[in-house]
Parts: C-alpha cells; sequence; structure tokens
C-alpha cells in the first residue's frame, strides 16, 4: 500500500473503534494493531498529524471511556484534516468509492493556519484540548505562541549508564535487551525491562503501564530520563519519561524539556507535542517588530528565533538570551504606552502659573507647624512645574504621616491665587470629608487675591441667585447656601479666604445641584470629593489643578476623566503607598516622581513586634491597659468570613469572641468590605467619636480615617498581608501624641515569613519596606491584588532594573524621534505596543 492508503486504512480501523463505542474492539486490542500498522507502515509515520494521532492513543487500553472517547475523535479529525488540506474529496475515516464525475459535492480546503486563526482550527488539536486551551486564556495561534513554559527539566546532558549517579536525574541513550511483564496486587500490572549501552546495563520498571511491552519490542533504541535509584545494589529507573529515539529533534527527553501552564483535560505530553508542531510551522509566519537598529543596540535576538527558543531551547544560555529578549518587548511596550501619554499629554499648551510668594508666606503663616525639609523640596519641584505652559504630571509619594495633603493644599492655593479652580479626588467618601474638613479650617484665613489669572474669583456671587429655585421650592437660607460652599455661617462672605465645596455622590439632589452649579460659575476654588468628581454632571468653570489622593485605588481611565474636565489642567497624583523605582517606572513611567522622605519632628516611632498565637492573651491584656486609659485598637483579620478561612480567625468570628468573651465590658464594632459604603462610612465615623473601643477589619482601613485616640493595631494572620499593606495598617496608629503600638500575629516561621516580619520589627521606614517586599513576593502581589491598569507581565521581572533601563531608554529615544509612532519603521511596533495597552486596560 501507498502512503495514503495506510492512512486511510488507520483512518478506517478508528472509525470502526467510534462505532464500536470505544470498547477495544479491534482484533488483538488498539496497541497490538497499531504495533501491525507502524510494522507496514513506512513513509506515513513521516507525516506530523500521523504522530500526533501514535502520542494520543499511546497506552489506549488504560484509559477510562471519556478520554478513549476525546483521543479517538481528535484522532480522526487530524487525520480529516490532512486530506482537507490536501484537497481531497474522500476522508480515511469515511468511505472511499470513487464518486461519480457528475457528484455536485466538492471537497472544501481546509482555511490555511494564520497567527490570528481560532485554536480549534489547528489540525489534530479536537475539541476537548481547543477548550481546555480557551481556559488557559489561549485562544488563538498567536496566543499559543506567547504560552511559554512555567519551568523546565533539564534532561540535555546525555550519559553513558556506567556513569549514572544515585539519587541524580539522568538522561540515557539504550537499547532495549529484554522486556517482561509482571502483575501486580491492583491487577493492573508492569513492565521491566533490562537496557545497555556500550558501558554497561540498566534496570528500568514501569508500574501500572502493562501496554508499555507492546510498544518496546528487543532493539529498540529509546531515550530515557528519569531519577535514579539503588535497587538491592543495582542501579534503575522507575517510571522515567521515554521517547523511541530518531534522527530528529527530541522533544520529550534529551533536552531541556519544556513544562507549559496546564488545566483540567490537557495533558502535557500532548500539550507539548501540539506545540512544538506549531511551533515549528507558525513561527516562521512571525513578523519582526522592533526596528533592525534598536534590535541590533539593544544585542537582541530576533523575535523568531526567541520564540523557538523560549519554548524548546537548546541550551541554559539561549533560553536566557529568549528570556531577555521577550522581556525587553515587554518592558519596551509598558516604556511607549506610559512616555508616549506624557510627551502627548505634555506637548499640549496648559496653564501657567507664576509662584506667588506672598500667598505661599501667608500659607506657611497660617500652619500650626513649620513643614519639613522634604516638603519644602517636593513643592519646589511642583512650582517649577506649575509656573511653566506645560501641564504637569506629578506623582508625590509620601510615607504614611509625611504631611502630603499640606503639600496639596499649598499647589491648590497657588492654583486658586492665579484665578484656577482645584480639585481633590479621595478613594473614599469618608476621606473626601475629611480632606474637606481639614482644607476648609486650614485655607479659610488664606487671603486669596481676587481679580487675577483668569478671572475666576473677579466677581463675588449673589448667593440667592446663584441657583434659582425650581417652581415650588422654598428659596434657601443664606447660611445653607454658606454651608453647601463649604462656609461656615459666620464666615465673611466678603473675605478673601478659599471657598471649599464637598461633592460626594451621597448629597442629596437638591444639594447636589446646588454644588455643580457653584462648581461651573467659579463660585468654587476648591472641591474636594470622590468618583463623583469625574462624572458627565460636573462641569468646571476653570480647572487648573486636579490632585488624586491615594491613586492606586484609581485606573488610568479615571485619571484621563478627571484631567478632561478642565483643558489640560495640572495633574497631582499622591500615593502614601511607597513604591520601588522599578514599579513607579512602570505604573507611574508617564509621571515626574517627588518624594516625602521625612516625618515632621515629634512623632514617636510606633513599636513593632511580631508574636506567635499563644501570646494573643499577653496582647489583649495590653490592649486592655491601653484602652483603661482612654485609648482605642484596631483588630485586623485577612478574611471577613468563616466560609474563607484557611486556619484563621476571621473578622466575623473575631467580632463575636471579643465582644462575648474577651472583652464583653467594652464596645466591639466590626467593618468588612461587603458592607454598604454608607454602613462602612457610619461605623467608621461612631469609632473616631469614640463610640467604640475595639474596631475589628478587614483590609478595608488600609485607607481610613484619622483616628488620632487610636494606639494600638493588632493584625491576625499577619502573614497573609504584603508589607506594603501592613505597614498602612500600623499607619492607623500613632496619628495622636500617644505613644502607640502594632503587634503582628503569624505561627508561620519559614524563612521568607521571618525575613518579613523581621523587617516590620526593625523598620518604619515604608520606602525600605517596599523594596524588601518585592524582591521577597515579587510585583505580582505588591498590592495584594492586581493593580487598576497594571501590565501582566510574562516574562519580563521587575526585578530586572538592568532590563527596564534598557527599554526606557529605547522607549525615549524612540518618542524623541517619532512622538505617535507613525514612521513606516514604526508600524508594526505601534500595533503591538496598541494591543498590549487596549489588553492591559481590559483586564485592569
Amino acid at each position: 500500500m501507498d502512503t495514503k492508503d495506510q492512512i486511510i486504512a488507520l483512518g478506517r480501523a478508528l472509525k470502526v473503534e467510534q462505532q464500536a463505542g470505544y470498547a477495544e474492539t479491534l482484533p488483538g486490542g488498539m496497541a497490538l494493531f497499531l504495533d501491525a500498522w507502524r510494522a507496514e507502515a513506512n513513509g506515513a509515520l513521516s507525516h506530523e498529524p500521523v504522530q500526533q494521532v501514535m502520542a494520543l492513543l499511546d497506552g489506549y487500553a488504560e484509559f477510562d471511556p471519556t478520554t478513549r472517547r476525546a483521543r479517538v475523535d481528535i484522532a480522526i479529525d487530524a487525520l480529516r484534516g490532512m486530506f482537507r488540506k490536501a484537497g481531497e474529496a474522500s476522508t480515511p475515516a469515511a468511505e472511499t468509492k470513487p464518486r461519480p464525475a457528475t457528484s455536485p459535492k466538492r471537497a472544501v480546503a481546509a482555511k490555511p493556519l494564520t497567527l490570528a486563526s481560532p485554536i480549534a482550527d489547528v489540525p489534530g488539536i479536537g475539541k476537548q484540548n481547543a477548550v481546555a486551551f480557551r481556559r488557559l486564556e489561549v485562544r488563538t495561534v498567536e496566543d499559543l505562541l506567547y504560552h511559554f513554559p512555567h519551568r523546565y527539566d533539564d534532561f540535555s546532558q546525555q550519559k553513558q549508564i556506567a556513569d549514572l549517579k544515585i539519587g541524580e536525574v539522568e538522561t540515557i541513550t539504550a537499547e532495549v535487551l529484554e522486556v517482561r511483564s509482571f502483575g501486580m496486587r491492583n491487577g493492573r500490572g508492569g513492565v521491566e525491562l533490562r537496557v545497555g549501552d556500550e558501558s554497561g546495563v540498566l534496570k528500568v520498571t514501569f508500574f501500572n503501564q502493562p501496554w508499555i511491552v507492546k510498544q518496546l519490542q528487543l532493539g529498540t533504541r529509546i531515550v530515557l530520563s528519569g531519577k535514579v535509584d539503588n535497587y538491592m545494589g543495582l542501579r534503575q529507573m522507575a517510571g522515567p519519561k521515554w521517547e523511541p529515539f530518531t534522527n530528529d529533534e527530541l522533544v520529550h527527553t534529551g533536552r531541556l524539556v519544556p513544562v507549559h501552564p496546564l488545566t483540567k483535560g490537557l495533558m502535557e505530553r500532548n500539550a507539548r507535542q501540539l506545540i512544538k508542531q506549531l511551533i515549528d510551522s507558525m513561527v516562521p509566519h512571525v513578523q519582526e517588530h522592533l526596528p533592525e537598529l534598536v534590535r541590533q543596540r539593544a544585542g537582541l535576538l530576533p523575535l523568531q528565533r526567541a520564540l523557538q527558543q523560549m519554548h524548546f531551547p537548546d541550551s541554559r544560555e539561549l533560553l536566557e538570551q529568549a528570556r531577555t529578549r521577550l522581556g525587553f518587548d515587554e518592558f519596551l511596550y509598558i516604556q511607549l504606552g506610559v512616555l508616549q501619554r506624557k510627551v502627548l499629554f505634555q506637548g499640549e499648551r496648559g496653564y501657567a502659573m507664576p509662584f506667588d510668594a506672598a500667598i505661599h508666606a501667608d500659607f506657611q503663616a497660617k500652619l500650626p507647624f513649620t513643614m519639613t525639609g522634604a516638603q519644602q523640596r517636593a513643592l519646589a519641584e511642583i512650582f517649577g512645574d506649575m509656573a511653566r505652559p506645560v501641564p504637569m504630571a506629578r506623582l508625590l509619594q509620601g510615607d504614611v504621616g509625611s504631611g502630603k495633603t499640606v503639600v496639596a493644599a499649598a499647589a491648590a492655593v497657588q492654583a486658586i491665587a492665579n484665578g484656577y479652580q482645584a480639585a481633590i479626588m479621595a478613594p473614599t467618601e469618608i476621606l473626601a470629608e475629611q480632606h474637606y474638613k481639614g482644607l476648609k479650617k486650614l485655607l479659610g484665613g488664606v487671603a486669596v487675591p481676587r481679580g487675577q489669572g483668569s478671572g475666576v474669583r473677579g466677581q463675588e456671587p449673589d448667593l440667592q441667585t446663584l441657583a434659582p429655585k425650581p417652581a415650588g421650592e422654598a428659596a434657601m437660607s443664606i447660611d445653607e447656601i454658606k454651608r453647601i460652599l463649604g462656609m461656615m455661617p459666620e464666615d465673611d462672605l466678603d473675605g478673601a479666604g478659599v471657598r471649599v465645596a464637598l461633592l460626594t455622590g451621597s448629597l442629596g439632589a437638591k444639594e447636589r445641584r446646588r454644588v455643580l452649579e457653584a462648581i461651573a460659575q467659579g463660585d468654587v476654588d476648591l472641591v474636594v470629593g470622590t468618583h463623583a468628581l469625574i462624572t458627565e454632571s460636573v462641569r468646571y468653570h476653570a480647572l487648573g489643578i486636579a490632585i488624586v489622593d491615594e491613586q492606586h485605588r484609581f485606573g488610568v481611565e479615571q485619571r484621563q476623566r478627571l484631567k478632561d474636565k478642565g483643558f489640560n489642567p495640572h495633574l497631582l497624583v499622591m500615593t502614601a503607598t511607597p513604591i520601588p523605582r522599578t514599579l513607579t517606572l512602570t505604573i507611574f513611567g508617564d509621571l515626574d516622581t517627588a518624594i516625602l522622605d521625612e516625618l515632621p519632628p515629634g512623632r514617636q516611632e510606633i513599636r513593632t513586634r511580631w508574636v506567635t498565637s499563644v501570646e494573643r492573651e499577653k496582647v489583649y491584656r495590653h490592649m486592655r491597659r491601653e484602652i483603661e486609659k482612654g485609648r482605642q485598637a484596631y483588630v485586623v483579620c485577612p478574611l471577613v468570613d468563616e466560609s474563607e478561612k484557611v486556619d484563621l480567625p476571621s473578622a466575623e468570628e473575631m467580632y463575636v469572641k471579643l465582644g462575648s468573651e474577651v472583652f464583653p465590658d467594652l464596645r466591639v464594632c466590626l467593618i468588612h468590605g461587603k458592607l454598604l459604603p454608607r454602613e462602612k462610612d457610619e461605623v467608621m465615623i461612631a469609632f473616631r467619636n469614640h463610640e467604640y473601643d475595639i474596631m475589628v477589619a478587614t483590609a478595608v482601613i488600609e485607607v481610613g480615617i484619622d483616628v488620632p485616640n487610636s494606639s494600638t493595631m493588632l493584625i491576625e494572620g499577619a502573614v497573609r498581608f504584603g508589607l506594603a499593606q501592613l505597614h498602612q495598617f500600623r499607619g492607623r496608629v500613632g496619628r495622636g501624641v500617644h505613644q502607640s503600638f502594632c503587634v503582628l500575629v503569624s505561627d508561620r516561621d519559614n524563612e521568607q515569613t521571618k525575613q518579613r516580619l523581621e523587617a516590620m520589627e526593625q523598620t518604619t521606614d515604608g520606602f525600605k519596606l517596599a523594596e524588601i517586599d518585592l524582591q521577597l513576593r515579587g510585583p505580582g502581589e505588591f498590592f495584594g491584588t492586581r493593580q487598576s491598569g497594571t501590565p501582566d507581565l510574562k516574562v519580563a521581572s521587575l526585578a530586572d532594573t538592568r532590563l527596564l533601563h534598557a527599554a526606557n531608554r529605547e522607549a525615549q529615544v524612540i518618542l524623541a524621534e517619532d512622538p505617535r509612532l507613525e514612521k513606516p519603521e514604526h508600524e508594526l511596533l505601534k500595533k503591538k505596543v496598541d494591543a498590549f495597552w487596549a489588553e492591559t486596560l481590559k483586564s485592569g
């Protein structure tokens, strides 16, 4: 028979098995049939789909009915695909009688496979594997090329049998000298081989795989990779990986063998074989998107070569080169995206706001303290930015308690003195209210000149005509309008103080309408709020500066919407989470950075201690002593309720235990993320007003309000939180004049836990802790949960600062020549960057 007839015969046999219900109905069983077929196969085995079929049906007798059905169906599809591709009118699994010439039916050739083809179109993949790959977010051929191994088994160093070492994982090529089956108590049996090379003989045992006896015939040369054991003085391998020795490239043994991420229904060997097939056939279709000059300057592999070596590396050195190339690509997409935003944002004209030294001096004179050197340095950078006719884009990083709000207020005052409005957006209503009250008190007495700059402040409003009353609605009193505008009834309407208003989602319809009209008419200088500030209904008269507090609670889109409220306003982003420089370059790469690395003088250091659960009673005694002095305490738990638990107390359990068993005489409250925003605010305000002694909480209090009276922070299951989060929790105490304490409870004592919790005990420097956290836990867990708009890196490591800076330099060079990536040589690169950021923003 020729090759075509052999494949047709194979397909017909599989069709018989399919129609018989996958019940091993072929003469002698599937294994014996395939052995006989192979002996006659001649050139048929050179076809990749046939090789795939052989791999699929390997061990068929041991499969359960579901697996048999899936594999036979996949095998038939693979063989049919060969004939469709060749344009044949018949398939190997169907009747092959020649059709009459007049038959109207014609064969439909398979669509050529492209990088954009759905994964289900890959010849021989079968429905089950396609569904499994889609669960791994692999939907197209290109996705599969970027579905990289998560580790590699090193079977590359082949040895002679005489040189094998007990206890080591070794690889040999040997001839099968003896094959015998043996029984086992479970009835499944096993196979024992003796294999040899010119240096010696090795015993090899396969348990629960009796079908192997039909696949390994005497004289067959095979490659084996596995651990070498000692059995009764003889070296042996038990259950090694193996494949026939051929002149073709090895896939499963004898090399750095890739281990790809798997999921239910996807077997390692099948996935590897399929990926190898696609790497060989589809990588040549991948286009190089890096300009040749950039690639040579950075010393990078060509993209096709990098993809091949990432999946099936020829050596450790080439694997590292592949990782470098593909990691560089990811960093470059990030840098081009964030730097391009900055170039385009600052490429348009903004408001130039000359520094008003007299106003700033008046502002400082009203402060009840002297600003730190770090605050002064940060303000010098900010004022320098604001004085230029280019929109400021700056990140203000400050440790807990470093005075970011005062810096933001000083920047807002400069904008207002130049005749513009300022907006401060907080992540929660309760924080917005806290900012509003503090800023109103601080800025009410700062004399801001009127009639300057853009003329926003050039005319005082007629408060009674500010918002025409709707039909049937009573006129508002002057005091009511004052209150809405952030004034107190006793405020002097003709005074020169900053006019502050609060805008949040919980305002009533009438109040909201009045505030919106005041903002639109320029009768509010500073508006403080939440996401309500960026809704479509808010129109600013002349927004000059937008200040976002706790940026990691907001995504890129929200930030853009706030900027869109004015004509390129200056943007100041504040975060109390110290961020390592590598993360700053990626997440905030479109922002310049100012750092507050000094705490105001006189602040007491929070005493921190790591204890085990057996010491809880001692901690409770300490809490009672503090509460008897009039203080308050927090208890933080990583879980909300018992359904989530592993071996840690949940917040609800802890609330019940503390309130009924430990402190029945004290007032205990509970707050967690499942409460409605209004309910959370009510609990926080009640705690601030000292209506409770102890607050049991989850991570929801990471960004909370100031409660100067609280002095103890007890954190259960401390190992479940990152150092950045633990540091934020610790920052909830120590905000008053009282000595404060932070207690970390964890029974884990592995090396990483020890390093992290000892770091908390030894330093209160948030920037040092952030670097330690990044090194120990990696960027994926740095924020506790995935940040909105944070890039998902498959290859690049944020610990690789050298590669990140190299990509940053190349991005600057590229954008200096072509800010919009419009040149022909950047066409493919632009598509890659756009696709990368589209996926990042979608998943964020």
